[in-house]
């Protein structure tokens, strides 16, 4: 832990109540005068610490920016997920540093954020669209204990994260359309992009990647997604915090990617449908050359979706482009 993080989780953790310099200076092993400085350089990037005589440090304001030390001394101490956190001004796709990251054998739970994306993608090669300082733009590098089949497992747990995330921290109630989209209506909020490094019989790791359009204003969308898309601050008529949002997702996702691993995606499926706009639905899925039109039924104990075929049978899809009939 850097002791910029080991500051800002002590200044957190003491609120209103201040933490002396000497403290500080004790829990770093440094001088008080070392403290300063990093105290002095965090002021630099936009936090307001007041000085008190009597009561020391006290943390009073963030800045509308991403810091990895601050998005950790936010997170529990006992996370896998968020373990390490770097924040870059501007890359191509956060998801590449992560690959880049998994393929030289970096820990599960390494997560790389950008205000920024040159060539932000989504699924079916399609970009994403990622102006600075308007989302939240990040991919988290996991190395799963699952089959290949199960991979959508983590696809459906990461979807229940983030909108679990978003209700928490701002009050809206999206819904999840599959298999990645975060809905408000017929306009997506959200959208989830899983890559894999797998073998026959195991996944090496997975590459998580998550696009939320926080503080973005519609209007500057590109012209093919302006009516389709939204964003958080437009639904709720308000700006909003997104180093919280951020965290907020971060701790929904370590806690449901735990308890996939201790075996109970049963319950974390059983949320994601209640959340899910598809399920009751008609619905038409591409996948490649083939189309499946049916009914939307259910998820399977893998995470796969179950449609009622217009022949009736039951197909298993975990995969494909959506589209689904408008409720009257």
């Amino acid at each position: 832990m850097s002791p910029d993080t080991r500051i800002l989780r002590a200044l957190r953790e003491a609120g209103e109540g201040g933490v002396s310099g000497a403290a500080l200076a004790k829990d770093l092993g440094v001088s008080r005068a070392a403290v300063w400085n990093r105290i002095e350089e965090l002021r630099r990037h936009g936090y307001d610490i007041e000085a008190s005589p009597h009561l020391g440090y006290i943390l009073r304001g963030t800045p509308d920016a991403l810091h990895g030390d601050d998005l950790m001394a936010r997170l529990p101490r006992n996370r896998v997920l968020g373990r390490d956190i770097r924040v870059f001004t501007e890359t191509t796709s956060t998801n590449d540093i992560v690959e880049k990251l998994a393929r030289d054998g970096v820990a599960e739970g390494s997560v790389v954020f950008a205000e920024t994306q040159t060539k932000g993608r989504g699924r079916m090669g399609r970009q994403w669209f990622s102006p600075s300082g308007s989302g939240l733009w990040f991919s988290v590098l996991l190395r799963p204990k699952l089959r290949p089949s199960s991979a959508t497992q983590l696809t459906v747990l990461s979807a229940v994260a983030v909108v679990r995330a978003i209700e928490r921290e701002t009050g809206l109630k999206p819904e999840i359309k599959w298999p990645n989209d975060i809905m408000f209506g017929h306009r997506k909020v959200a959208g989830i992009l899983l890559e894999l490094g797998a073998e026959l019989d195991r996944i090496r790791h997975a590459t998580l990647g998550i696009g939320i359009d926080v503080n973005l204003d519609p209007a500057s969308m590109p012209p093919e997604v302006r009516e389709v898309a939204t964003s958080l601050s437009h639904e709720a008529q308000r700006p909003m915090d997104r180093a919280g949002l951020a965290t907020a997702v971060l701790r929904e996702l370590d806690h449901l990617y735990q308890r996939l691993g201790e075996g109970d995606f049963h319950e974390i499926g059983d949320d994601w449908m209640r959340r899910c706009s598809t399920l009751g639905r008609r619905v038409a899925i591409t996948i490649g050359d083939r189309r499946i039109t049916g009914r939307a039924e259910a998820l399977d104990d893998e995470g796969a979706l179950l449609v009622r075929t217009d022949y009736g049978t039951v197909e298993r899809v975990i995969g494909g482009d959506v589209t689904q009939e408008k409720l009257p």
